[in-house]
């Protein structure tokens, strides 16, 4: 069986971004790679099979996986991707509890109308960042329906920390540290709030986000310590909001595709729901643009995957860049193309941006359904807009995690759509009417 490489790829790794590993795998022309990383000898795998093999725990375990850095900025101390076994499915019950089918048409619902609010304030704007605005909309609407009271001029900066979180985990640089400052800044103010809740200085609305956490408790019949409440706290609002690197993928995609655009606009309810355009729209732009680029796992035994071996406590990596782009499962995988997803069944371990397998029993994120959700209300509503793209940088560059249009997108002149026409009359429906393109 092939030797463990000696040299640390830690540093190609991070200046490559999500190329280094298909690039990797490409060069070997297999879809297992053995390398070195932060020290650990690592094994990189890609496609449904390798996705299944790491999903299942008896193979790769996430508790002791997860990197310093990534615990300080993006998930939070004690969070829940950092369990396993029946602890981790205690703990994952919670967001279970939230992101019921009522649970997320709520959400979505209150994001609508956030969304319908703010778009007559940026017709009176000369440019807007779509990015930026799309960030405020969402912190509005998962607020509210989290049970949280913010002010409007809360808002912006609450944004700005939650998006920093997602922005600085995977950087040594300035943007790190800028979301160690915000997940302090935050985590403290939230178990104020949890402790507030719990000793009933303050009411949280009954089955409210607020109100789950603070009274939720663990697989050893305990509270969680006020401190992992607020990290679970934040671990239900800053996916959300983090839905706003779509939004701009989303508008980046319409540019550049006007066809796309058109079809959006001129789809009918029928082609809003679930397996419509809407919705493949959703699932092609989460395929389609990079976010995350892997994640990783220990070995929970010594193991053997594609003939090479894995000993127990090593690091074990899926692909996920690479699989979303694989051309054995997606025919021309770098051609944005929604159309691939209409009326499709798509298997757990196939199309993997937020992780495979069961949301219930494993660790598929618990809101992906939140975020296919709205993508396919808010991106229709993007779509009915009149605006213009000005000159800007609209690179996306894969050096960068996570990626971003270097521009945030710019947006000039933004207009509703004229009454009568699209959302005006439907809240969770598409327009019709037609976006300038420059």
């Amino acid at each position: 069986m092939p030797r463990a490489p000696r040299l640390d790829a830690t540093l190609p790794m991070l200046a490559q971004g999500y190329a280094w590993f298909p690039d990797r795998r490409r060069a070997t022309g297999r879809n297992t790679l053995q390398t070195r990383v932060m020290g650990l000898r690592t094994l990189g795998l890609e496609g449904p099979a390798a996705a299944e093999f790491f999903y299942d725990e008896r193979n790769v375990q996430r508790r002791t996986a997860m990197p310093e850095p990534v615990l300080s900025t993006l998930f939070g101390h004690g969070a829940v991707h950092t369990l396993d076994g029946e602890a981790h499915r205690v703990r994952k019950a919670l967001f279970l509890t939230l992101l019921t089918r009522e649970g997320v048409t709520d959400l979505v619902g209150r994001t609508a109308a956030a969304w319908d609010a703010a778009v007559p304030q940026w017709a009176d704007r000369e440019r807007v960042v779509l990015f930026q605005e799309s960030a405020q909309v969402l912190t509005r609407g998962v607020s509210g329906w989290a049970g949280l009271t913010l002010d409007d001029d809360e808002v912006p900066a609450f944004a700005a920390d939650l998006t920093a979180m997602v922005d600085g985990f995977a950087t040594a640089g300035r943007r790190h540290w800028r979301a160690r400052r915000a997940r302090a800044r935050r985590e403290a103010w939230l178990a104020g709030v949890v402790q507030d809740v719990r000793r009933g200085a303050t009411v949280a609305r009954p089955g409210s986000a607020l109100d789950v956490v603070a009274r939720h408790r663990d697989l050893d019949g305990q509270l969680l310590h006020p401190r992992v409440a607020a990290v679970e706290l934040l671990n239900t609002i800053r996916p959300t909001v983090a839905v706003a690197w779509f939004m701009a993928f989303s508008a980046h995609a319409l540019h550049r595709w006007p066809e796309v655009a058109a079809s959006l606009r001129a789809a009918g309810p029928e082609q809003l729901g679930e397996r419509g355009y809407a919705w493949a729209f959703a699932h092609e732009v989460r395929r389609f643009y990079p976010f995350a680029p892997f994640t990783g796992g220990r070995a929970a035994r010594d193991l053997e995957w594609d003939g090479e071996r894995v000993p127990a406590g090593s690091m074990v990596l899926l692909d996920i860049w690479g699989q979303d782009h694989d051309p054995e499962l997606w025919e021309e995988p770098f051609a944005f193309r929604p159309e691939r997803f209409v009326g499709r069944e798509i298997g757990p371990f196939e199309l993997i941006p937020q992780g495979g397998g069961s949301p219930v029993t494993g660790h598929r994120c618990p809101g992906e359904d939140l975020t296919i959700a709205l993508l396919q209300t808010l991106v229709p509503r993007l779509a009915a807009l009149r605006y213009e793209v000005p000159e800007q940088d609209l690179e996306i560059s894969l050096r960068r995690i996570p990626a971003l249009p270097a521009s945030r997108v710019v947006l000039a002149g933004v207009r509703p759509a004229p009454t009568g026409d699209g959302v005006a009359q439907r809240p969770a429906a598409a327009g019709v009417d037609a976006q300038r393109e420059r």
